[in-house]
Formats: C-alpha cells, structure tokens, sequence
C-alpha cells in the first residue's frame, strides 16, 4: 500500500570527474567561503547526487567497530544529517510532541551545541512512517536553513541565532511532507507540498522575502487523501551555459530556471506520485516515480515540451523503486529498490544490467564515497558495492542492529547515519 510511504578531453578522464564537470556549477553555487572541501551541505551532500569527493572514508563499522561517537534521539526520523566545519545537523521532532527542532552537534564528540524548537499545536496530517522533520536541512557555511513543514522555513546563524522565518504555506496531505530545501546564487528554494497548496517556492537567503512562487502542472491536488504529490528534492545542474534546476513533480520532469521559476522544457511519463531526486548523467536525465510506478530515461536539452523529440525511454513494467534515489557513476544508473533487490542499469536505454537481493527493503538513497557504493536498508545494514556494471559486487555489509529510513551524509573521512534510535558518527581506527 502506497500508505506504508515514508515520510537529491572527456574521453581521457576518470567518470566520477565527468560527473564533477558536468555538476560543477551547482557547487559553485552552494559553496561560500565558509563552506569547505568535504562540507556535506545538504539533501544528497556537496553536488546534490549522493556523489562525493571523499577519501578515507571507512569500509566497515558495527554498533562497536569504528564508532567514534552516538548520541541518543526522543523519538524516530527520517531527514539525513548535513556537516559543515565543526557541526552536524540534524532537523528532529520528538516523539509525541507538538515540537519540531534543528539540533546543532559538535563533530568531534557528539556534544549537543545547541537546539532551536518550534512548537506547532495545529492539526497536520502525516502518515504513521512518516514522522514530522523529515526533511533535511542545507547550509552555505553562513546560515542553516530548515524546512518545517506548515510552521514553515527557518534560518539559523551557526550559533543558533534566528535570522528569519518564512510562511510557505500549510502542508495538506494525508502523507505529510518529505523534500529538502536548497540556497543557489541568494535563493532558497524548496518544493512546498505536496497537497493541496503545493507549489515551489524561491525565498531571498538574506531575509526570507518571498522571490517567486510557481504551481506546475498537475502538481496540486484537489484534496488531501489525493493520491498525488512529489517529495522530490530539486537538483541544480549545468546546461550549456546555464545553471538549470530539475523537478520530478506529478505527471511530468521540468527543468526551469531557478533565479525565476521560468521553464526551459519539460518531458511527461511519470505518474502522480514522484518521491526520488531526478539523477542527472552526461547526456541524459533519469527521473523515476513510486508505488510502482514508471521510470524514464531523457535526453539533455531542448525547449518546450520535448516528450516526442527527447525521451529515450519509459519503463511500463512495475518499478520496484519506491522512495530512495538511485545515482549515475559514470555510463550507469544504480539504485536499491524498496524491495531489497539492487539494479544497475543503463541511463540512455533503461537496460538492466544486473539486479541482486541485499536483504531487507530500503528507502535510503545511495551515496558514492572513496571510490565505492553506500546504501542502507530498513535493518540498519549498509551495503558497500563496486561500482562496477557487470556485476553486483559486495565489499562490506556493515550492521549496527536499529531501523533507519534515513541515508548517510560523508564528511572528511567520517560517515553520519541517523537511526530510529541513535545519531551515529563512523570513522576508520588510524
């Protein structure tokens, strides 16, 4: 059931250094003085793909090998931690409560440096799995900004002073709310919804002055039980020379211009219901829906609505996919599906090139980290894969024993995972 729901020279260079140029604005974009190399500054780290630069990042851990620190949390969640400098965050509502926090650790020990709650006493719906705070933070090493759902978008300074606040709207869906704001040249956007005030929203980082506010297509739903809605985390990414932004929204992908809203083309094929960040290859785009729906595969580029001229590919069969992104590391597509079962497929054709159970389900999304594959499933287990298209290739299966819906965040040479129970910190013994 869709209720069960919980709730980012070529030839002659290495894949993962296409995949930086081809991001390289979008980091430019988030980064700042105060943010540094290794930052994991938001939803799906430094490029918004689950990709990373990191090294020495650690293969195996338990609940006892390679912990560093844990600290525990009131109440389960599923938003993932972001780090910048010295500070882990983590956006937190505990267990029945009527509070919704961003709570501010030092790195080092796991000391709690500070926590700001909002409390919001108004009904709102969500699903069982779905607990309020799912979203994640994002940073640009000056301010933290969170999204709250109805009580709306918050500001932080890196002291926990309040800088602003803003109104987007109440959430109305019997689901809640899942998607992660981002900041891009002075903005914070966020996709507001779903539901049936569902809209994406640019605020100015500076105040939280409303800049633009835009409803695209069939992404409003004429009510609350609709099944219809996109938890989808926006995707900055480098277009010719252009920063565009991506949107799995209900029915179609968009890609827009992020300073103003305004759509540069748009591709149909997805159902009503999107809740994983569109995956972003060399020439090609891969969007994939849930509750089995589609998946499809377009081409870069063009105007308008280029659905004839420029999809590749529109999977019919059921998609076992549900709610965690996939990645593209170099030619391929890999992802784990709800169902345990891990593919590795081919972006400009949706070919399968291999598939492999990993044990339980999942709704984590994959990150790439050291060179290697990360994904966590329900059990608390993290699978570390090869990236390697010919085969399903295990190097680690690392257990700690607690439920988690939440996907890891890498910072140099430390891994961060928030479990039901725990806010854990990884690192390898030197």
């Amino acid at each position: 059931m869709l209720g069960e729901w919980q709730i980012q020279g070529a030839q002659d260079k290495e894949p993962i250094e296409m995949i930086r140029d081809l991001t390289f604005v979008a980091i430019a974009a988030l980064a700042s003085s105060s943010v540094l190399a290794g930052d994991w500054q938001g939803w799906r780290g430094p490029h918004g793909d689950g990709t990373s630069d990191e090294k020495g990042a650690p293969l195996t851990w338990s609940a006892t090998e390679n912990v560093k620190w844990k600290v525990p949390l009131d109440g389960p969640g599923n938003s993932t931690p972001i780090v910048v400098g010295e500070r882990v965050f983590i956006a937190h509502a505990p267990a029945k409560s009527k509070l919704r926090t961003l709570q501010c650790y030092n790195r080092n020990s796991g000391s709690l440096l500070w926590k700001r709650e909002v409390e919001y006493g108004n009904p709102e719906a969500t699903h069982g799995t779905n607990p309020y705070c799912s979203s994640s933070p994002v940073t640009d090493g000056k301010m933290v900004v969170v999204y709250h759902g109805s009580p709306g978008l918050f500001a932080y300074d890196m002291e926990g002073k309040e800088l602003w606040k803003a109104d987007l709207g109440k959430v109305e869906h019997i689901w809640g709310f899942g998607s992660s704001p981002v900041i891009h040249e002075g903005l914070v956007i966020t996709n507001a919804g779903p539901g049936l005030n569902a809209a994406v929203i640019a605020v100015n980082a500076a105040d939280g002055k409303e800049v633009w506010r835009k409803e695209y297509g069939a992404m409003k739903s004429p009510k609350a039980e609709d099944y219809r809605g996109s938890w989808s985390t926006p995707i900055l990414f480098q277009e010719g020379d252009q920063t565009l932004m991506l949107l799995s929204l209900p029915e179609r992908l968009y890609a827009v211009n992020p300073k103003s809203g305004e759509e540069v083309w748009s591709c149909g094929g997805l159902s009503k219901l999107v809740y994983t960040s569109p995956l972003i290859g060399k020439k090609e785009v891969v969007a994939m829906c849930g509750y089995t729906g589609p998946a499809m595969g377009v081409k870069r580029g063009g105007k308008g609505d280029v659905t004839e001229t420029h999809r590749l590919w529109l999977s019919d069969k059921p998609n076992p996919q549900r709610i965690g992104s996939g990645i593209i590391i170099g030619d391929y597509v890999y992802i784990l599906n709800e169902t345990g079962i891990a593919w590795c497929l081919d972006p400009k054709t949706g070919e399968k090139k291999w598939e492999q159970r990993l044990g339980a389900g999942s709704w984590s999304s994959m990150c790439q980290a050291d060179g290697r594959l990360y994904i966590t499933n329900f059990d608390g287990n993290t699978h570390v894969l090869e990236a390697d298209p010919t085969a399903c290739k295990i190097l680690a299966e690392n257990k700690i024993g607690e439920k988690t819906n939440g996907s890891l965040a890498f910072s140099n040479g430390q891994v961060f995972l928030r479990t039901h129970k725990n806010l854990y910190c990884f690192e390898a013994k030197k």
